[in-house]
């Protein structure tokens, strides 16, 4: 398998890859994975990357900006550039073909705008911990607007991730913690309906495991391989 870190320019920033290629024979997906807000980074993602090449996938890992080694700063990042910066990513990496999204926390919201850009070519969907976020919401940076909104109750209520979700009729991966203390359980649950409209549905949740799945996974290889066992 060969590891190789490359950056990637969009956005007015240069974003942090690192992909995976795998021996033998590959699959015909690429897979391109997203991590969470906060302090998150690509750096916890990558034994997960690095599982999906060993099953026969090219694969991706990438910093959004304000994170990890991309530039930027993460007060200037929004859900819109989120969007942005990760079609940019997809362009370059996978032009054409089916794609594996795979996101955590606020990448599900990212993946909804991709899966709305870019159609059928998404062949599936993983998402750990996924949140949803007001329409209102997508162009403000994340400063004190953006956390008003989060902060005014059931502001993701009507969120057009549930519409996009329940038109979407590939294969879903829904991971979901035993203990998540940031994700409200009435999100996952809409979620999980619609997902389960159309899509192939499979709920996993890792007993012990807390909001921060890409962690989580990290550490734990045997919920690693049964995350990519369902995507084949």
């Amino acid at each position: 398998m060969e590891q190789r870190e490359f950056t990637h320019h969009a956005d007015g920033e240069a974003l942090s890859c690192t992909t995976f290629t795998p021996v033998g024979a590959v699959r015909p997906e690429r897979v391109v994975i997203m991590h969470g807000a906060g302090a998150g980074s690509k750096q916890r993602n990558l034994p997960l990357a690095r599982e999906f090449a060993e099953a026969g996938f090219h694969a991706l890992a990438f910093d959004f900006s304000g994170h990890g080694q991309s530039t930027g700063e993460l007060p200037a990042l929004s859900l819109e550039r989120r969007f942005v910066q990760a079609r940019s990513v997809v362009a370059e990496f996978a032009p054409d073909g089916p794609l594996v999204l795979v996101g955590f926390s606020m990448s599900g919201q990212t993946i909804a705008d991709l899966v709305g850009e870019l159609g059928p070519r998404v062949a599936t969907v993983v998402l750990g911990a996924p949140a949803a976020y007001a329409a209102e919401a997508w162009k403000l940076p994340f400063g004190a607007g953006f956390t008003e909104i989060l902060r005014t109750p059931r502001s993701w209520a009507a969120s057009p991730v549930f519409d996009t979700y329940a038109a979407f009729a590939g294969r879903a991966v829904l991971v979901v913690p035993e203990h998540d203390a940031v994700i409200p359980p009435e999100v996952t649950a809409r979620i999980e309906a619609a997902l389960a409209e159309r899509a192939q549905l499979t709920r996993l949740t890792f007993p012990g495991s807390e909001h921060i799945l890409g962690g989580w996974l990290a550490d734990h290889p045997a919920d690693r391989r049964q995350v990519v066992q369902h995507c084949l």
